[in-house]
Parts: C-alpha cells; structure tokens; sequence
C-alpha cells in the first residue's frame, strides 16, 4: 500500500475485545471516520498504557475528523455492549 490509498477495517469485535487501529512500523495513517455497532469506548495507545478519549452508549459514528495514528501512538475501539458487534474505521496512508 502506498501514500494516498485507502485504509478501512470493518470487523466483529467481541465484547470486551479491541480493534486497534494501528499501521504497520514506520507508516503514518490519517483517520477520517469510525463507525459503531453498540456501545463503545475509545483509546489512543502507546501499546502499554490506554488513555479513554471518547465513548457512547449505542451504535453510531465518528465522522469527518483527521486523527493520526503510527505504529507506537495509535486508536483502539473497545466493545463494551455485553455481545459481539462490528466496529469500523477508514482513512488515507500518510507514509
């Protein structure tokens, strides 16, 4: 994949799972969109410690933002709605 190309996952997530949103070392994504199947909570990461940045009860999204993710400072949605539900993101590669 190179610069300018689109970054999208949609996938089941089990409750109490994450779907972490991080590129591969070395590469930078910018993160557009995220979408939610139930009830969610949001990370940034450092793969070490978690800080919540957002959360809501319910399906819903995140739209039209420019959130940078790299390989050591990335998102991680968390499902919290008791089951399994799908989760999603999109964005463009940077680097």
């Amino acid at each position: 994949m190179a610069a300018g190309d689109n970054v999208n996952a949609y996938n089941s997530v089990a409750n109490g799972a994450y779907l972490n949103i991080q590129p591969v070392a070395g590469a930078v994504w910018q993160i557009f969109n995220l979408y939610f199947g139930d009830d969610w909570e949001l990370y940034l990461s450092d793969g070490t410690n978690n800080i919540k940045i957002d959360g809501n009860y319910g399906s819903g999204s995140i739209q039209k933002r420019s959130m940078v993710v790299t390989n050591t400072q990335y998102l991680r949605i968390k499902n919290v709605s008791g089951g399994s539900r799908f989760f999603g993101y999109d964005g463009v590669i940077w680097k």
